[in-house]
């Protein structure tokens, strides 16, 4: 007889004679946890039928010795969705392990959460998260270009939302990767923008990137070189900006509400405690010399 030894996907194998089979669970078990700790050492026996040559990888093959070992390997692919002492898997890889074990294995939502100890809603979803995600993400997940935490927190969303700008951000990312801190830090600016701003930030995601981390060196180079007196400064002037602004809509809000008559309150009780605050560390300052706040103030202009 014409032999080869090759490893299979299990569901190439035809399992017809599964009924001439008598099940064992203790056995099955015992199998398991040798495979487990050693690997599979002794093969199990399949012909193809029809009779053609098996190494075309194409045809299915029907089980003839084995049948106890490929259990066995069913509970284990099972199994490391019940284990919890090993490393955390990531939701993308459990979900990628559910769909395998639905589409190559033929389970059933219900047959998973049976044999891995968890509930039919988690097995659910773990499927609809993919479903929510172009075939590229996944793609990008498998070979390390995206973290499972970027595609489920960032680009899952965003393809349930909008599936254009996701296959965008990709496109884009694929030239140049941005780490998972960046891209949390895109999506969260995204989440904010109009849909003009949303069309450049998919767009040119590194460029807005690039831009805003100078926005922060810039911010930060101006608190270095103002000093704490310089950044109450800015507040304060912010602050009468927005009183202005308040002003200015009064009159297209009478009657006002009791809300705003309660928020100003509470406004001008802070604004008189700060008014006497500023005067009593006014006249309290240890660095009282005129000049030297003339060469503060010169420094900032």
């Amino acid at each position: 007889m014409n032999t080869h030894c090759l490893d299979l996907d299990l569901h190439r194998l035809d399992l017809r004679f599964a009924r001439a089979r008598v099940a064992e669970p203790l056995a099955v078990e015992r199998i398991a946890r040798s495979i487990e700790r050693g690997g599979q050492i002794v093969p199990c026996v399949a012909v193809a039928d029809p009779p053609v040559e098996i190494l075309q990888g194409g045809e299915r093959l029907v089980l003839i010795d084995g049948y106890r070992r490929i259990a066995a390997l069913r509970r284990l692919g099972l199994g490391v969705l019940a284990r919890t002492q090993s490393r955390q898997w990531t939701a993308i890889e459990e979900a990628l392990l559910v769909r395998e074990l639905v589409q190559c294995l033929g389970l059933s939502q219900h047959a998973i959460a049976r044999r891995s100890g968890r509930d039919v809603s988690w097995v659910s979803r773990r499927l609809q998260l993919l479903a929510g995600l172009p075939d590229a993400v996944l793609v990008a997940v498998i070979e390390g270009r995206l973290s499972s935490w970027a595609a489920s927190r960032v680009v899952a969303p965003l393809a349930r939302a909008n599936s254009e700008h996701a296959e965008r951000l990709m496109k884009a990312l694929s030239d140049a990767p941005l780490n998972t801190r960046a891209l949390r830090t895109w999506f969260d600016h995204y989440l904010k923008a109009s849909r003009l701003t949303r069309e450049r930030l998919v767009e040119h995601p590194h460029l807005f990137m690039a831009a805003l981390e100078e926005s922060i060196e810039q911010s930060t180079s101006e608190g270095l070189r103002d000093g704490p007196e310089g950044r109450c400064e800015t507040d304060l002037r912010r602050i009468n900006v927005l009183i202005r602004s308040v002003r200015k809509r009064l009159p297209s809000l009478c009657p006002l509400s009791a809300d705003l008559t309660a928020a100003f309150c509470l406004v001008q009780t802070n604004f008189e405690a700060l008014g006497q605050d500023i005067e009593r560390y006014a006249e309290h300052d240890p660095h009282g010399d005129p000049r030297q706040r003339a060469c503060s103030q010169d420094a900032r202009s």
